[in-house]
């Protein structure tokens, strides 16, 4: 698990804590239920109006994997080709049967399936691009629900605002109380703005990227066992993938023979 938005989030609200300690205020002051269950539930209810249900489903389904979800780094995907790679050189495309038995990643099983069954390479690789765009599509779904929440968000919290201020001058005649109000009718506002720049925002973000790396790992796998079904050599199979990657280290093999000459000419 990569804990990057939920370090963020902590921190994010730890700051604003530790601004109210410092001002000496009151942090119960800020957690008012009222404004509070509208900017959050009015957020969520106009996110759910501006698509559909199906994408609110989407959207929730994908949320746990914001706070969990774990891309394999690439080298990782590149060892794990070039291990397929050198079997199916050692014993055949057939054997990619035996090795999709083992495999948990469903988009790799159903390649390497494939390549057992004997489908032809264009059609394999048509088949592949189009569940990775597949992916890719229902991931910016996700990502743009919550996006979208929070632009929403700031412009609810100012709604609850007007709201309470309104409450506000019905209460003129009230002079003692009318600091108190003022200061809770903002309240609003300000869990608008941290509503969406503390996790709606960077929920939405964090979603982005990890659909961004995960497309890439697909397409290190495609390209991997489409190579795979042409023959490629295990080693340039290797090499061509971690081009594929920025700033990949290069696997560098010292010829042994030549070292121990070296050796023995000193």
């Amino acid at each position: 698990m990569d804990p990057a938005t939920i370090i963020g989030i902590v921190v994010a609200f730890a700051s604003v804590v530790a601004m109210v300690t410092m001002e000496h205020a009151q942090l119960s002051a800020l957690l008012l239920p009222a404004p509070m269950v509208l900017v959050f539930g009015a957020t969520i209810a106009v996110g759910i109006a501006s698509g559909t249900v199906k994408d609110f489903l989407v959207a929730v389904k994908a949320l746990p994997r914001a706070f969990r979800g774990k891309i394999d780094p690439p080298q990782k995907v590149i060892d794990q080709v070039v291990g397929l790679a050198e079997k199916a050189r050692a014993n055949g495309l057939l054997a990619m049967e035996q090795e999709a038995d083992g495999v948990n990643d469903p988009f790799l099983k159903r390649a390497l399936q494939n390549i057992a069954d004997g489908t032809d390479g264009d059609e394999l690789r048509v088949l592949l691009e189009d569940e990775i765009a597949t992916r890719s599509k229902s991931d910016r779904v996700a990502a743009k629900f919550f996006s979208s929440m929070g632009g929403y968000a700031p412009t609810i919290g100012i709604i609850g605002t007007v709201v309470s201020l309104t409450h506000v001058l019905e209460n003129l005649s009230q002079p003692g109380e009318l600091g108190p109000m003022i200061a809770s009718a903002f309240v609003a506002t300000l869990w608008g703005l941290l509503s969406a720049n503390f996790l709606w925002l960077p929920i939405g973000a964090r979603l982005r990227r990890l659909s961004e790396l995960e497309v890439d790992r697909m397409t290190l796998l495609m390209e991997g066992v489409l190579a795979i079904q042409d023959g490629s050599q295990p080693r340039l199979l290797g090499e061509r993938l971690r081009a594929m990657v920025p700033d990949a280290p290069a696997k560098l093999k010292t010829d042994k023979p030549k070292a121990d000459k070296l050796k023995e000419a000193a």
